[in-house]
């Protein structure tokens, strides 16, 4: 006789709980002298994601804390769906973790409504006390990942065994890749669809999270 596995979701926030990249937004509308090379050494992989976010933020005056917290949480747009997903999660027992390589001070405030656990919310601090914004790393790699993620994806993963648990990764962008290998089955958008197709991985496109609602009561 043998017992199911319990399933597991890790779902992404920039892009994928939220419309848009909030990180990118904010570091957009305060506009600091020099963030743009930053952005584009990180998406060519010639900085590491934790290296490029701190150098961004570190752009950014700590006095403007509150005006920086208020636009963040004003302008991010909850992907239609989500708070009927965690309630589908609840009522099948399906562990839901937030696994996000944005900030707290937004990721938090935007999270509140839907009652997530915070000890089931991952994702990067903040740190106002000195003349500029610094970002804290709580949750960083450990072996065998060595990609100076911030957040790292990965090494939450690792710690539900896949004998124990089916894995399921939600998600739209590389900073997703490294975790949707490691899994059974992933949830996919954007950039990410196009790596599950080259690498074969099992997924599914999603567009809002009542197609996933639906693909998954579709197959059980």
């Amino acid at each position: 006789m043998t017992t199911a596995k319990k399933r597991v979701v890790f779902c992404d926030f920039d892009g994928t709980i939220t419309v848009n990249d909030n990180i990118i937004a904010i570091i957009r509308h305060f506009n600091p002298a020099g963030w743009e090379p930053i952005a584009q050494d990180v998406i060519a992989e010639r900085k590491s994601i934790r290296q490029g976010v701190g150098e961004l933020f570190a752009l950014l005056p700590a006095s403007m804390r509150d005006e920086v917290i208020r636009f963040a949480t004003s302008q991010a747009i909850i992907r239609s769906g989500f708070e009927q997903f965690v309630h589908f999660c609840r009522e099948e027992s399906i562990e839901l973790y937030v696994t996000s390589g944005g900030i707290d001070f937004f990721v938090y405030p935007l999270l509140k409504p839907f009652g997530i656990p915070s000890d089931r919310i991952y994702c990067n601090g903040s740190d106002f006390s000195g003349d500029t914004v610094r970002i804290t790393w709580p949750h960083e790699c450990s072996e065998p990942c060595n990609n100076d993620c911030g957040m790292c994806k990965t090494t939450i993963v690792r710690r539900f065994p896949p004998e124990q648990y089916e894995r399921i990764v939600v998600g739209d962008s590389v900073t997703d890749f490294a975790a949707a290998k490691l899994v059974e089955f992933v949830y996919a958008r954007s950039h990410l669809i196009e790596k599950c197709e080259q690498l074969h991985i099992p997924h599914a496109p999603f567009d809002t999270f009542h197609d996933i609602i639906g693909h998954i009561k579709q197959n059980g």
